[in-house]
């Protein structure tokens, strides 16, 4: 059992580390009652701690219900007994209440003066910063997590519609579910000022939510709320978590920031419910759980027909299949770009439609202009989603405007810099600028971020091949190879082929074996779908310039994704010359 010395409320959650009425650090087992040699409600004292030499002295006034304190130096801890010095400088309000009103006074003008004189020298302590952490599924179980998740997330997009707030992304916060980390230290890897936790318990239909909000850079609960709910209550319950938030922090909201945040997208707490399952399914970015997350998404748009986030939703899960998967991106894409028009003819001022709607006709119908439209206005309308940010850039890189393309990169990094997406794409962004030091950099952090040492040695030996550097790119693919677990007859196998006919050798062999897997995958289903890019990648490996434009066309055909970075990967250098390679970049309507 846990108590706060201030109001002295019992908690039997140990894992509470502050007071929800008062935010007092709570201490183990019982506090004994204070005695009282007075009937006098309340109290003055002016006292003065000294503190550490480097620690920066400052001002304030604490004021409770029963005290006035006005403290120099180190904030002393609950029930921190005062030093002789600093009980000779202590003045005792129990005498009389006049006097005790004269101590309450000079506390308030001194306090006031000298926090003036802090809050102008040090800057205003406004909290401009906050990540919103996973909510502990205390159930353990898998079923619960689209809740714990989903709700975070969903306190995170609202809070983003406030432009003075700086909000950590949920692919940043993502990387600390399930993981015992303070909340200093959260607070400073993401560079926020606050961190809000949570709690979440469900049975039955009943939902137990306890969440709290700590300023990070005094290690004070700002907030502290539990929540007793049904399940049916989830959505209300969101909208009173993010209006507490916004009050707790003091924040000054314009007109336009509290219409959005008092947005409803939907009042159907069921597909509200099924929104957050989809949501949780696409973030997992495979092509099984894309699946179900277009179920869920359908499925929360039966039960609200007019709920344009489940329709962005649904575009963004349609767009993405054919980049995960073998999928027809001419079954897929379509599709997508009828679920972000319909999105968009609900909410006009849907950001996340906008972008969704760009990458659709960006990747399926090569319209470069609308696209590039599409992803400006999300980025008008939400400067702050980093997935529109990282989608433009692509579309700057792809086309050629590398400098454009590296600033939005950034900007998209900057707003979500644990997203192994988008520090991926800027990888390959910097390569398509032949920046290649950057590159090696900027994966060489991937690394430091998401350990994985056989991608970080093939995507270094792809950058050291885009520069000729053939060598080196043959010794960081022994090192892919041996991280990937290669036996070492096999590792002997490339040495001999290397040794033999040099790195032209090496990647033939890539081309041989790539077109004898997929030639076999149809062999053994007549019915399987292979997509053409690949047999163009195989055939650009062994350098048959004829095979190679033949299938770049039928990618086209396709709609295939990759058509689109004819102008700036090196594997087509080959055939760059070619008057049918030019013709097909000119039908792809690649910018000059």
């Amino acid at each position: 059992m846990k108590r706060c010395p201030e109001c002295r409320r019992d908690y039997y959650d140990d894992t509470l580390l502050y007071c929800l009425e008062d935010g007092i650090a709570l201490v183990q087992g019982s506090v004994p009652v204070p005695v009282s040699d007075t009937d006098e409600p309340a109290t003055a004292i002016l006292h003065e701690t000294s503190a550490p030499a480097e620690a920066q002295t400052r001002a304030q006034i604490h004021t409770t219900e029963q005290t006035a304190i006005l403290s120099t130096g180190a904030e002393a801890e609950p029930q921190t007994t005062l030093n002789d010095s600093t009980e000779k400088r202590s003045f005792s309000a129990r005498r009389t209440k006049p006097l005790a009103a004269v101590v309450v006074a000079i506390a308030i003008l001194v306090g006031g003066f000298f926090g003036y004189r802090y809050f102008s020298a040090s800057g205003s302590k406004q909290i401009n910063s906050i990540a919103v952490m996973p909510f502990e599924n205390r159930n353990s179980d898998a079923d619960t997590d689209y809740l714990s998740d989903g709700l975070a997330e969903s306190v995170i997009f609202r809070l983003t519609q406030i432009p003075d707030l700086r909000v950590s992304p949920t692919s940043s916060v993502m990387r600390y579910k399930g993981k015992e980390t303070d909340v200093a230290e959260i607070a400073s890897e993401l560079g926020v000022d606050a961190v809000m936790t949570g709690r979440l318990t469900k049975r039955g239909d009943n939902l137990n939510i306890t969440v709290e909000l700590v300023d990070a850079r005094t290690n004070k609960s700002l907030w502290g709320e539990q929540y007793e709910r049904k399940l049916s209550e989830l959505l209300t319950t969101q909208r009173e978590m993010v209006a507490e938030i916004v009050s707790k922090l003091q924040l000054k909201l314009s007109g336009e920031s509290e219409q959005k945040l008092a947005k409803k997208y939907t009042d159907n707490n069921e597909a509200y419910q099924l929104y957050l399952q989809g949501r949780y399914h696409w973030n997992k970015r495979e092509a099984k759980e894309f699946e179900k997350a277009l179920e869920f998404f359908k499925q929360a748009i039966e039960k609200d027909t007019n709920y344009a986030l489940a329709y962005s939703g649904l575009a963004d899960t349609y767009s993405l299949f054919p980049a995960y998967g073998n999928f027809r991106p001419n079954e897929y894409m379509p599709q997508a770009k009828q679920a972000a028009l319909k999105a968009l003819e609900i909410d006009p001022n849907l950001a996340e439609a906008h972008a969704s709607l760009g990458e659709a006709i960006f990747y399926y119908d090569y319209d470069w202009a609308g696209a590039e439209k599409a992803f400006k206005r999300a980025i008008e309308l939400n400067p702050k989603y980093a997935t529109a940010r990282q989608w433009y850039g692509e579309l700057l890189s792809l086309g050629g405007r590398q400098d454009e393309a590296i600033r939005e990169m950034s900007k998209a990094l900057e707003l979500d810099p644990f997203s192994m997406i988008i520090n991926r794409q800027m990888v390959s962004v910097l390569q398509q600028t032949k920046r290649f030091d950057e590159a090696f950099l900027q994966n060489k952090k991937i690394n430091e971020l998401f350990p994985n040492e056989e991608d970080l040695h093939f995507t270094n030996s792809t950058i050291f091949e885009a520069q000729g550097k053939y060598m080196e790119a043959f010794e960081e693919l022994l090192l892919a190879e041996k991280a990937g677990g290669a036996k070492p007859e096999e590792i002997q196998e490339t040495k001999n082929i290397y040794e033999k006919g040099g790195w032209e050798a090496v990647v033939k062999r890539w081309g041989d074996e790539q077109l004898k897997f997929l030639n076999d995958k149809k062999e053994k289903d007549k019915n399987e779908y292979v997509l053409a890019i690949n047999y163009a990648y195989a055939y650009a490996y062994l350098k048959d310039k004829d095979k190679t434009i033949e299938y770049l066309n039928k990618a086209y055909d396709e709609r295939s994704m990759a058509v689109l970075n004819l102008k700036v990967n090196y594997v087509w250098d080959f055939v760059r010359d070619d008057p049918r390679f030019k013709e097909l970049v000119k039908r792809v309507g690649i910018p000059e």
